[in-house]
């Protein structure tokens, strides 16, 4: 391929990457070191209490907004280069928390370590899940009847085609109060239950909802995998008395590495930015992430200002941190594409 054709061919998306994810990216990070704020002047009033002859009179004075001849507030710009980290962070209040020995108190007090604490969890706890359930469904499906396979293929794809926030509120609504699952449940031990009562039984029902949302996807790209499967080598094994656990542990997981590090990376820049399982399951009082908290900053206040500089911070942090989950699935990519050149 000649260089003006690969131009023409690399052009295009290089100019939509520009466009779509470099420059915003620039522009958040140069917004999260400037602030908006609206400005105000001192203005002076004068109440009077009503009567004739003892009426009485004060003055005080009162700061508000200044407002343009379109009836807009009137705004000032302001860099203030790492304060809006600072603000999200509290390096101070959390160096106090930890010089006092209260290792925990940050990550239920300040809304950032809050949500980091909940979005670290939840993208650990299910990336396993998601490729054990994966991979066993792929299994289970390539060894069976074949006249079976694609009515199974296509009840183990529901969860996945179902719309994140659509699939959140349906399992909500079965646990929820009345809910379907919480009746029977009560009707079987004889006790009230309430699954969104208290934090950590929310937090169980996003990570099930995420595996049984997110496990669909794996299981295809494991069944794919699947058919490439060398099969003089799966029949070798079995006759040297492999047993099926060494079969799968040795052949069949070796052959399907690149497979399981793509899922996993697409899992975890996909997990880190879960927002759907909280607007789903309505768990701001209880558990927030990162990516519902930069929502929260976007969101107009009662007198319809906007955090966007925290919005800002917030985001950029939270991209950091994808960067950094990521940075020892791509050593190993790196270095096993290193030793295999």
């Amino acid at each position: 391929m000649n260089r003006k054709t690969f131009y023409l061919f690399v052009g295009p998306s290089l100019i939509m990457m520009l466009v779509f994810i470099a420059a915003p990216l620039i522009s958040v990070f140069i917004g999260s070191f400037y602030v908006t704020r609206s400005v105000y002047e001192d203005v002076t009033v004068e109440s009077c209490t009503p009567g004739f002859t003892t009426q009485t009179c004060t003055t005080e004075v009162r700061r508000k907004p200044i407002i343009k001849d379109n009836g807009e507030v009137l705004t000032n710009t302001v860099f203030v280069g790492l304060d809006t980290y600072r603000t999200l962070l509290q390096p101070e209040r959390v160096k106090r928390a930890f010089t006092q020995g209260q290792w925990l108190e940050p990550f239920r007090t300040i809304d950032f370590y809050k949500a980091l604490r909940f979005t670290v969890m939840f993208t650990l706890i299910t990336l396993p899940f998601v490729l054990v359930v994966g991979l066993s469904i792929a299994m289970a499906v390539n060894n069976c009847v074949r006249t079976l396979r694609g009515p199974i293929i296509f009840v183990s794809l529901l969860p996945f085609i179902i719309t994140p926030v659509i699939g959140a509120l349906s399992i909500r609504w079965l646990f929820i109060g009345d809910g379907l699952i919480t009746r029977g449940l009560e009707q079987l031990t004889g006790q009230d239950i309430s699954m969104f009562a208290q934090g950590w039984t929310i937090e169980l029902l996003m990570l099930f909802y995420r595996v049984w949302h997110v496990a669909p996807f794996a299981f295809v790209i494991f069944y794919a995998g699947l058919q490439t499967v060398n099969q003089d080598t799966l029949d070798a094994a079995t006759v040297d008395g492999a047993s099926r656990w060494e079969r799968l542990r040795y052949v069949i997981v070796p052959h399907l590495q690149p497979l399981i590090i793509f899922v996993t990376m697409i899992h975890l820049m996909d997990a880190y930015r879960v927002f759907e399982e909280v607007i789903g399951f309505s768990s701001e009082a209880h558990v927030i992430s990162l990516q519902w908290l930069t929502f929260d900053y976007l969101t107009p206040d009662d007198s319809g200002n906007r955090a966007i500089s925290r919005a800002s911070a917030s985001s950029m942090l939270t991209m950091v941190g994808i960067i950094i989950i990521l940075i020892p699935v791509l050593r190993r990519t790196w270095r096993e594409h290193r030793t295999g050149a």
